[in-house]
C-alpha cells in the first residue's frame, strides 16, 4: 500500500461516519448519506440498507425466532452492493471528507490529500469525470452494504469495492449486487418465526413407561412469508417458510419415540401431532415419547425442533428453492416411577 493510501485510510477511519446533505427531492435508495461512512481499507463506502420488508403482506417485522438454515454450506449473504449516491452525493461526500480531514489538528492538510484521492478516481477521468454530473438523474452509483443480521461474519469483508457507477434500468455484472436472489436470501434472515414451544400431556410431570402426547399449536405453526423489496426499483422477492416436521429428541437413550424415527410429520389438516383428549388413554400417539426410566431428582432436556421448507419467488424469476430452515428449543422433562400400592 503506497504512503498516500495509508494516510486516506488513516483520516477515513479516524472521521468514521460523516453527516452530509443530500440532493434535495432525491427520493432514491441512499439518498440520505448520514449513516456512510468509509472502511478501514479507504477505498469502500458502506452504508446501511434501503431494503423494505413486509410479513404477510403488512409492514413491519414480527420477528422471533432466527432459522438455522439446515444446509450447514449456505448462509444469507453477509453484504451485497445497493444504488446508494447521485453524482451530487458524491461531490458532497468527497468534500465534506476533505473539510473534516482538515479540521483534524493532527492531521492538518491531509484533507486535501484525501479530496486529491477520491477527486482523481470519481473526478478526473479515473475511471470517473467530473463525478458524472452530466449523468445526475439518469443513473446511480452503487457501494457496499453489510447485512444487519451478518456483521460478524467475515464474509462481510468480501464486498470491497469502491462506489461503481450503474445507469438506470441496467443491470450490473457484479455478482454481488442487489438482485432478487440476494433480496430472497436477506427476507430468509427476517422471517418471524415462533418459538418451537411444544404441547404435552401429561403436562406437569410424565410417569415411566407412559406414552406422553405431544403436539404444536396450528394456529401458531403455519405459513409465513417475508417480501423485501428495494424502493424505487423493479426489484423484490417474497420468501416463505412452510413447517412440514417437528423432530423430538427426548435428551436420553432410555427413551422410545412415536414414531420411532422422532420425526412427526405434518398432516393433511395443517397439524404436527395431535391433542390429548379423554377417552385417548388406551392409544399409542402419532407424535410423542415414551420414557423408560425416570429422571430422578433431576429432568430430561426434551429437544424440538421444527424443520420449515423454505422457497421463493420474485417478479423475473420462477419458484426456486432455497435450503430448509429449522429452529429448535428445549424443554425440562420431570419423569417419575409409578407408584404402587401393596396390601
Amino acid at each position: 500500500m503506497t504512503l498516500r493510501a495509508v494516510l486516506v485510510s488513516c483520516v477515513v477511519f479516524a472521521t468514521g461516519a460523516v453527516s452530509t446533505v443530500a440532493h434535495a427531492g432525491d427520493k432514491r435508495p441512499g439518498a440520505s448519506l448520514g449513516n456512510a461512512k468509509g472502511d478501514r481499507q479507504g477505498k469502500t463506502i458502506t452504508v446501511e440498507t434501503s431494503i423494505q420488508t413486509m410479513v404477510n403482506g403488512d409492514r413491519g417485522s414480527g420477528k422471533a425466532g432466527k432459522l438455522s438454515t439446515a444446509n450447514s454450506n449456505w448462509t444469507p449473504p453477509a453484504c451485497w452492493y445497493e444504488p446508494a449516491f447521485s453524482p451530487k452525493e458524491i461531490q458532497k461526500r468527497i468534500k465534506t471528507l476533505r473539510s473534516v480531514g482538515n479540521s483534524i489538528p493532527f492531521m492538518g492538510g491531509l484533507g486535501d490529500i484525501l479530496g486529491d484521492f477520491f477527486d482523481s478516481y470519481y473526478k478526473d477521468g479515473h475511471p470517473y469525470k467530473d463525478y458524472n454530473l452530466d449523468k445526475q438523474g439518469k443513473g446511480m452509483f452503487w457501494t457496499r452494504v453489510v447485512n444487519p443480521n451478518r456483521k460478524d461474519d467475515p464474509k462481510a469483508m468480501e464486498c470491497n469495492r469502491s462506489p461503481f457507477w450503474v445507469d438506470d434500468n441496467e443491470t450490473p455484472k457484479e455478482p454481488l449486487a442487489v438482485n432478487p436472489r440476494i433480496l430472497a436470501e436477506y427476507a430468509y434472515d427476517e422471517l418471524p418465526i415462533p418459538g418451537t414451544r411444544i404441547e404435552m400431556a401429561p403436562k406437569a410431570e410424565t410417569k415411566v413407561n407412559l406414552p406422553t402426547w405431544v403436539w404444536l399449536d396450528k394456529a401458531k405453526f403455519k405459513k409465513v412469508s417475508v417480501t423485501a423489496s428495494l424502493p424505487n426499483t423493479n426489484l423484490s422477492a417474497t420468501t416463505t417458510a412452510e413447517p412440514v416436521s417437528l423432530r423430538i429428541d427426548p435428551g436420553t437413550k432410555d427413551a422410545e419415540t412415536y414414531p420411532a424415527s422422532g420425526e412427526c410429520a405434518i398432516g393433511k389438516d395443517g397439524r404436527i401431532g395431535e391433542p390429548w383428549a379423554r377417552g385417548k388413554s388406551e392409544e399409542t400417539p402419532s407424535c410423542g415419547v415414551k420414557y423408560l426410566r425416570s429422571s430422578g431428582d433431576g429432568s430430561y432436556n426434551l429437544k424440538a425442533t421444527v424443520r420449515w421448507e423454505i422457497s421463493w419467488t420474485s417478479t423475473n424469476t420462477g419458484r426456486e428453492g432455497l435450503p430448509d430452515g429449522e429452529f429448535g428449543a428445549d424443554q425440562a422433562v420431570v419423569v417419575k416411577e409409578i407408584q404402587s400400592v401393596n396390601r
